[in-house]
């Protein structure tokens, strides 16, 4: 199982997951044009993929998926809940609708919900060869029900969105902050170190932190943190950016 971020933040949001037998897009909330420039490097084009799934329907992970149903001919896999924010977009003969738990050729999909300012927002456990990836980014907390299911996984993929000092003495409205800060905002630093201490394990290797607010944190704020709770010390971490690719990590 392979896994890279292309951008995460703000302004746009897409992961590629790759198996010997299936390749999903996670989000699209960048342009398809970089898309197809990220997958000529893997020597890929948009239609080599099985599909793409979406975590929820805000403009920065949705931006282009209509580009995506003009230009290609991929399903779009999303819980029943979900289309009804979508429709507009996907036509309901490209619509794959995931249950709880779903199989895709070598891939697991179990869906899961997290906490945000939408009707419908998930995050994602893949499971590949027994090894596990949990995809976690736009929430403002994690369900405490499903950490056992997603603890002592290969690779996280988990927001790490601001840091609460510098959200709460920086430029955004009251309303603003408060929203961050909510259980339908984002998660803090200093919350997910928290939550990556109960969940990683043994077998965790890759830890990216991603959706990292431009104005309310610092790459150093989060490294700070992570060291702080000896995150660095049990797995590498890799800091998902705006404006530059992941590595391409393989379990």
């Amino acid at each position: 199982m392979k896994f890279k971020t292309i951008e995460s933040g703000s302004k746009g949001n897409c992961s590629l997951l790759l198996t010997a037998k299936t390749k999903f897009i996670i989000d699209i909330g960048i342009t398809y044009l970089k898309l197809k420039r990220s997958l000529e490097e893997l020597n890929l084009v948009p239609n080599d993929f099985t599909g793409i799934l979406i975590t929820h329907s805000h403009t920065d992970h949705i931006k282009s998926l209509g580009a995506i149903i003009k230009y290609t001919n991929l399903d779009v896999y999303i819980p029943l809940k979900m289309y009804a924010e979508l429709k507009e977009i996907v036509p309901k003969e490209r619509v794959k609708v995931l249950e709880e738990k779903n199989e895709v050729e070598d891939l697991i999909i179990e869906v899961f919900p997290t906490s945000h300012d939408t009707k419908c927002s998930v995050g994602y456990l893949f499971q590949n060869n027994n090894k596990g990836l949990v995809y976690i980014t736009d929430t403002g907390y994690i369900n405490r029900k499903i950490l056992n299911k997603i603890d002592n996984k290969e690779i996280y993929l988990i927001e790490s969105n601001h840091d609460i000092e510098m959200l709460m003495k920086g430029p955004y409205p009251d309303f603003l902050k408060e929203r961050v800060k909510s259980d339908y905002g984002h998660l803090s630093n200093d919350t997910t170190a928290r939550y990556l201490k109960k969940l990683i394990g043994k077998k965790t290797k890759y830890i990216l932190l991603a959706h990292i607010s431009e104005k309310n944190n610092t790459y150093e704020k989060i490294l700070e943190e992570m060291k702080k709770n000896e995150i660095d010390k049990k797995a590498e971490i890799i800091l998902a950016k705006q404006d530059e690719e992941s590595p391409l990590v393989e379990v």
